[in-house]
């Protein structure tokens, strides 16, 4: 099992961070009309005249970042969203054709599960826990997937349905894979 990382799409740190820029932008925005609204007379003595222009520029340049990051963070989200969207399709996808596949070669009930433990990597062995049922009879419906699909090991089985999967072979759609060459 892998270890749980957090997912860096979160946007969190990223609203923190906006946040933060806010929050700065409001202080320089409120000591900037401070010194503008009566005090200039007095800061222009000590030269403090240019400092209120110096911190007009940077509330507004704080402005902007925090617009920026804003849009920026709702495209990420929205992309996220849609990218989510997409594999939920391919995953579909996927299982149809092997569905479609399983059906076409004309799987016993028994020979479904053990397929689909195979289809996602299990050992014989695995297999045969998952099932509670002895390797031997996992082997023997091993072997009759194999013989309706046409196909002589694991290695075959799963190729034969990636081309199917890559659009590179279409499925069956005739009597198992009797008739299918080898």
């Amino acid at each position: 099992m892998r270890p749980h990382r957090q997912d860096p799409a979160r946007p969190w740190i990223l609203i923190a961070v906006i946040a933060v820029q806010a929050l700065c932008a409001a202080v320089f925005l409120g000591d900037m009309i401070a010194d503008l609204g009566g005090l200039e007379a007095a800061d222009a003595e000590h030269g403090e005249g240019p400092h209120a222009y110096i911190e007009g520029l940077a509330a507004l340049a704080l402005a902007a970042a925090i617009v920026i990051e804003t849009r920026i963070l709702l495209w990420l989200l929205r992309r996220k969203a849609h990218l989510e969207e997409t594999l939920n399709a391919a995953q579909a996808a996927v299982q149809d054709v092997i569905d479609a596949e399983f059906a076409n070669w004309g799987l016993t009930p028994a020979e479904l599960d053990v397929a689909t433990f195979l289809v996602k990597g299990l050992s014989t062995a695995e297999i045969a826990a998952m099932r509670g049922s002895a390797e031997g009879t996992v082997k023997a419906q091993l072997n009759a997937i194999y013989r309706k699909s046409g196909t002589g090991n694991r290695a075959e089985l799963m190729s034969l349905l990636i081309d199917t999967m890559m659009g590179q072979r279409q499925p069956d759609t005739g009597e198992g894979a009797a008739s299918r060459p080898a």
